[in-house]
């Protein structure tokens, strides 16, 4: 007998003037108040139970997929796959009582669920080296609604949670896998595949509750060239391996899609996993400094780049660079060094080195014809319409200044934009001059043409 069936005959035993057809309809009425996607038919059942001051009792232990659960369900169990796993967090009630809580997302062949493992249940013994893709079992578990009201799976004094050493058929976590590509909004609990386009960045801000936070801030691209932003929150640069190289492969297990200012977005948190290919080992680079360390952003940021014409942003948080010039040929043994960001710290080593093959910023321009999307440029061009700065109100509300000029060379035209802080370099710029631009971000713009947009390391020459 299935689980609904056994609740109905229960009800009915109650109930028995009440007959079969007419809970039907009172279920359907249940549900339809409810809203789809929040009741199944055996939730509904315990609802107009309550209704008719009846308790139903279900067994002890009632086996349940996770496209079943339904709020209020009791001494759950439930076998499914990790997908991710948050650390640990205290919290602090109001009557200034505190509490442990660990969430970990699970899936199975059909659907995913949140499950939140409380206070002594948040460390147990060996919850530490469970991965994702592990077969775990939930056992005697309770749900309730979360947030936004779906059910969620709770792991309280009388609840545990074990891995399974057995054969099953929920899929693995590469069968789960999908290119970036094949994203749509509105999506959660997915695992994207891609990889990493440009510049890993790590942003520093408050959040609402007046806490200093942490994220990382990237581009992946997909197997069919688009890319999109990727912004996980509470993450730092301590998840990563000290040197990735550019277009890594990278997986992210646990994350969401979101349209924001830029188009779809991929957002994860704390919980998300991130599987990066990278090197625990520093290797030694080669760079001609192509800028000095004073920029908009007042930060020791400077542009340079390698023997293969690879541009390089290098970050310098020791000041190691305060004795080097423009043009000067360096050799870094650097801290970390994320595709094409090199981190510099005490720990890094820096030498002058003389290097006649090194290429000079004339060979890094390129002709505006052969720009693509997610790659920084060198461009040299005329200017045909001369800088225009204007106040630009984002969705949130927010006021931001944007100035954008229209460039030409001799293969093709193009926008040249700065937002916010970087809008005041284009300043003191004029028609008919002719500028040397160098660090620009190449993007699609709202009509789809490509754009180039000014960075705080960017620089501007005017040539004579």
């Amino acid at each position: 007998m299935s689980k609904f069936e056994e609740l109905l005959s229960k009800l009915l035993d109650a109930v028995p003037e009440l007959s079969r057809s007419v809970i039907e309809d009172k279920i359907k009425e249940k549900k339809d108040k409810i809203g789809a996607g929040y009741l199944t038919d055996d939730g509904a059942l315990f609802l107009i139970a309550a209704d008719l001051g009846i308790t139903l009792e279900q067994s002890k232990k009632m086996e349940i997929e996770l496209k079943d659960l339904f709020v209020g369900a009791k001494e759950v169990t439930v076998e499914s796959r990790i997908l991710n796993m948050s650390p640990t967090k205290q919290f602090t009630k109001k009557d200034g009582t505190s509490f442990l809580l660990r969430t970990i997302t699970v899936y199975d062949s059909d659907s995913t669920a949140s499950v939140k493992l409380w206070d002594e249940k948040a460390n147990l013994p060996g919850i530490e080296n469970l991965k994702p893709g592990d077969l775990v079992k939930i056992i005697k578990a309770y749900v309730k609604s979360d947030l936004t009201g779906l059910p969620t799976i709770n792991i309280g004094s009388g609840s545990t949670i074990e891995a399974v050493k057995s054969n099953s058929n929920i899929p693995s976590l590469d069968s789960i896998t999908v290119d970036v590509s094949t994203a749509k909004e509105d999506q959660r609990d997915l695992v994207i595949s891609g990889t990493v386009n440009g510049m890993i960045n790590l942003m520093e801000f408050t959040n609402s509750r007046g806490q200093p936070s942490k994220a990382l801030k990237f581009r992946i691209k997909g197997s069919s060239g688009n890319n999109l932003n990727v912004v996980l929150w509470g993450k730092d640069e301590s998840i990563l391996p000290k040197m990735i190289a550019s277009n890594a492969k990278v997986r992210l297990l646990g994350v969401r899609t979101k349209t924001g200012n830029q188009g779809l977005e991929i957002h994860g948190n704390d919980a998300t996993i991130v599987e990066i290919e990278g090197s625990k080992e520093i290797e030694p680079i080669i760079i001609r400094i192509l800028g000095d360390r004073n920029n908009a952003s007042g930060d020791n940021t400077i542009l340079g780049m390698d023997k293969s014409k690879n541009l390089f942003r290098i970050t310098d948080a020791s000041n190691q660079l305060a004795s080097f010039v423009k043009d000067d040929v360096l050799e870094f043994m650097p801290s970390k060094i994320f595709g094409n960001t090199i981190k510099l710290d005490q720990d890094s080593f820096i030498r002058k080195i003389e290097d006649e093959n090194m290429p000079n910023i004339s060979n890094l321009r390129t002709k505006i014809s052969e720009i693509k999307e997610g790659n920084e440029y060198c461009v040299e061009a005329i200017i045909l319409k001369a800088p225009e700065k204007r106040e630009i109100q984002t969705k949130n509300g927010e006021q931001i200044t944007l100035s954008e000029m229209f460039v030409e060379d001799d293969s093709g035209q193009i926008w040249i934009k700065g937002w916010r802080q970087q809008a005041d370099l284009l300043d003191n710029y004029s028609l008919g001059e002719i500028i040397s631009v160098l660090g620009v971000n190449a993007k699609a713009g709202l009509e789809g043409k490509m754009e180039l947009f000014l960075k705080q390391y960017s620089k501007i020459e005017k040539k004579n």
